[in-house]
């Protein structure tokens, strides 16, 4: 929004400069946007009267006027080429040594004839970008007096961006009280009393609920030819407003000053009366702007009883406006829903200041002062007789809410207390009706200590002004004592928090994923209810939950392992040439026993190629150790071990259980191969399946020196029995308690020329290293020996030769 700064000061005036002012504006939410000076840098033009004007013997384009500047000054002959100069002009007329930008004016010979200074037109002065001849003061204009002083040109044009929220200093009105609240300064209020009527001619008024509140007069007799006086014209200009008559000038003055939109209408061009109503299918209008538009029941226009005159709260009509042959005005002011606004604007393309303010909303209690304000000015200016205001209010107008206050609420939002006298102080400035309110004595809707010693909560009840849309919340009221009272003068803190471990440590279930994410796979989400037929396959054991209204035939049960969901998934991808599936997900089980169960699980499927297809590597199918290296990946911060089992849905040579601490958390093996062929599925297929509770389980970290002393490494080739796996060999390795032992790795496994055949032979790798000294042979071969011992003891290990 552009406007003069020295329109704002006549409202309110506080005594700080015009930088202040800005930087105040800025930080409470109405961000400065520029500034400019209202005229070009001149001096030395002053009002000349146009004496007498003769052609240029010289030259036809012309001409040589006789120009009065003063009472005790000379008259001054002027050589002018304006077509527009005439006898009685009052124009701006720069005399000798004037300096207009970086023109200097100097006596000059035009064609033979002395000319002793110029006259200006609105662009030379900087008024105006376009102009076309000689700028035309008022006929009242004092000869000799300063054009700066006339103009009141010592003035800055001020430009402000407004958020939507703050239609309400979309005027002059509602910057000045912004002005006042922040500043202490006093705010001049307008004087708009009701103007006696002169006439009794009344129009009938037909509301719509989409204007809850409509205003009018009739005013008779007006002098349409009157001009616009200049302090209203530059105002205007100074506001980026074109000047266009004396009756549209005021009604466009009293929408930036008040910021009331408002429509004259001419009042012989209205049949019976005003109706606000629903558009008709197949009517139209032709706007201001001569572009004919078509109607429908969606747009709300203001009507007479034979034919749409205005757009509501955007454009008025051509066929009822104001023209230069009008003699009596029906006035409009009046409130429209801003969603109605809003909607017809965009259907229509057009953004017009009345629009612009409807959109974001105006006073619903401003109409009748604004028809005051417009018929005080338009006495003036124009004349005529006014008669009675007109006015329908609607039952669907909003009351304005009551807000509680809290201070404590206000302590917390802000970090900072604000004094309790300031609070109330400050919303009053800005319009708003603030009482204090006790819960304690009046109800329960607030928690207050009940010890009288020290209640440090106060409560407010705050009524916000009607020009205020935007307050509804407690916490809007906060951000407006944030605004007034100053965010520069909250003090910066950085937050405080206790920082509490926690009573275990946990992994997330993030992490989990992250981990399985990492190893190529891909998450999927399933239905909890499956298949009753599949889940019967997979886990013959359970009796499922049944559905009473299940959604299909094969969603009839609850799924009592995830597996149900995840094999037809790898069915459909595999039927799609798909030749690498690596999937898992996270949910729950549900299983019956005294009580519907459900258990948080992890499961996950593996199918096709170890890795994706390329050049450089062959084509290797996903094995079990693959699958059994993800899940080591899971559970590798739990003390786990793999036990050989039998599932009656996975592969009877390649299952195991999966224990933590004697407690049996998951399956891990390969599809059994008559499922396989009964899914029609391409082999091999590896499921695992975990509960998720334990995984969560996590010992703390304890720091270990790192030994700087060298290790060394002893490697053994066993045989063992057939049945006897690496993990029932580590297990036995390291319940041996050997200080010095570090690691220990399985890097072989032989059947075949030589092996007993029920017999195999395991290679294993063992790592010593001390923290105090560097270990000797002896030493090592010591603690070989007893390896060798216990495992032959234990498991019938003998070292192979």
């Amino acid at each position: 929004m552009k406007f003069s700064e020295n329109w704002l000061r006549e409202w309110v005036n506080p005594s700080i400069s015009t930088d202040e002012l800005m930087a105040r504006l800025t930080m409470a939410g109405l961000e400065f946007d520029g500034i400019e000076p209202v005229a070009t840098t001149f001096n030395k033009v002053v009002i000349g009267e146009i004496v007498s004007v003769i052609s240029h013997p010289n030259a036809k384009k012309l001409s040589i006027c006789k120009v009065n500047v003063g009472e005790n000054e000379p008259m001054l002959n002027i050589v002018c080429g304006a077509s527009n100069v005439n006898i009685g002009m009052k124009v701006p007329t720069a005399l000798i040594e004037a300096q207009i930008g970086k023109l200097k004016i100097k006596k000059s010979d035009l064609r033979g004839i002395k000319s002793y200074g110029m006259l200006c037109s609105a662009k030379e002065l900087g008024l105006e970008e376009h102009s076309s001849g000689i700028m035309t003061l008022p006929k009242d204009a004092p000869a000799g007096m300063d054009i700066r002083q006339y103009m009141q040109l010592e003035d800055s044009i001020i430009e402000i961006d407004l958020t939507p929220n703050r239609g309400d200093c979309l005027s002059i009105e509602g910057i000045a009280r912004e002005v006042s609240a922040l500043t202490k300064a006093k705010l001049t209020f307008l004087d708009c009393s009701p103007i006696t009527p002169k006439i009794q001619d009344t129009l009938p008024i037909d509301g719509h609920e989409l204007c809850p509140h409509y205003v009018g007069r009739v005013i008779k007799n007006i002098n349409i030819a009157a001009t616009t006086p200049i302090w209203i014209q530059e105002r205007l200009r100074r506001s980026g407003i074109r000047c266009i008559s004396a009756v549209v000038d005021i009604t466009n003055y009293v929408l930036l000053e008040l910021g009331q939109p408002m429509h004259a209408f001419d009042l012989d061009c209205l049949v019976g009366g005003i109706k606000v109503r629903m558009a008709q299918a197949g009517e139209s209008l032709t706007l201001l702007d001569e572009q004919t538009i078509d109607l429908d029941e969606q747009v709300l226009v203001i009507a007479d009883h034979t034919k749409p005159l205005a757009l509501a709260g955007v454009m008025g009509g051509q066929g009822s406006g104001v023209v230069d042959k009008t003699n009596n005005i029906f006035l409009e002011s009046a409130f429209f829903a801003p969603t109605s606004i809003s909607s017809t604007a965009r259907r229509y393309k057009l953004h017009t200041d009345s629009s612009h303010r409807f959109e974001r909303g105006v006073d619903p209690q401003l109409q009748r002062r604004a028809i005051e304000r417009a018929t005080v000015l338009l006495l003036d200016v124009v004349g005529g007789q006014p008669g009675p205001v007109i006015e329908i209010v609607s039952d669907t107008m909003v009351a304005a809410p009551i807000i509680k206050l809290r201070s404590s609420k206000i302590k917390k939002l802000l970090g900072t207390k604000i004094k309790s006298t300031e609070i109330p102080r400050i919303l009053t400035s800005l319009g708003m009706t603030v009482t204090p309110y006790s819960p304690i004595l009046s109800g329960m809707d607030f928690k207050l200590p009940l010890s009288t010693e020290k209640i440090e909560e106060l409560v407010w009840e705050v009524c916000p002004p009607s020009y205020r849309f935007d307050i509804n919340l407690e916490v809007d009221l906060i951000e407006e004592l944030a605004r007034i009272y100053g965010y520069d003068k909250i003090p910066s803190k950085a937050p405080k928090s206790n920082l509490t471990l926690a009573s275990q440590p946990s992994l997330t279930l993030e992490h989990l994923q992250t981990v399985l994410v990492q190893r190529d796979y891909q998450e999927a989400i399933t239905y909890s209810f499956v298949d009753p037929e599949l889940q019967a396959k997979l886990d013959p054991d359970i009796k499922p939950v049944p559905l009473a209204n299940p959604l299909a035939k094969d969603m009839a049960v609850m799924r009592t392992t995830l597996w149900a969901g995840l094999l037809p998934i790898v069915q459909y991808n595999q039927k799609r040439q798909m030749n690498k599936i690596r999937l898992f997900e996270t949910g729950l089980r549900f299983v019956k026993s005294e009580k519907l169960q459900q258990e948080q699980m992890l499961a996950g499927v593996v199918s096709g190629m170890r890795w994706s297809e390329q050049w450089g590597q062959g084509n290797q199918s996903v094995d079990f150790f693959d699958v059994k290296s993800d899940v080591e990946a899971l559970i590798s911060h739990i003390n786990c071990r793999f036990v050989r089992a039998t599932h009656p849905a996975l592969h009877p040579g390649q299952t195991a259980a999966i224990y933590c601490d004697d407690e049996q958390i998951g399956w891990l093996g390969a599809l059994h191969p008559s499922l396989t062929q009964e899914l029609e599925l391409q082999a091999p297929v590896y499921l695992f399946e975990l509960q998720l509770l334990p995984l969560y389980k996590v010992a703390l970290p304890q720091f270990k020196e790192i030994s700087k002393y060298p290790s060394i490494r002893r490697d053994l080739a066993l045989l063992v029995s057939e049945d006897i796996n690496i993990s029932q060999l580590q297990t036995c390795i390291w319940q041996m308690n050997i200080e010095t032992l570090i690691d220990l790795q399985l890097f072989d496994v032989y059947q075949g020329k030589g092996i007993a055949p029920d017999q195999k032979s395991l290679a294993i790798g063992l790592l010593f290293q001390s923290e105090s000294c560097s270990l000797t042979d002896l030493e090592i071969d010591d603690i070989v020996k007893q390896v060798i011992h216990n495992l032959e003891q234990t498991l019938g290990a003998k070292l192979r030769k």
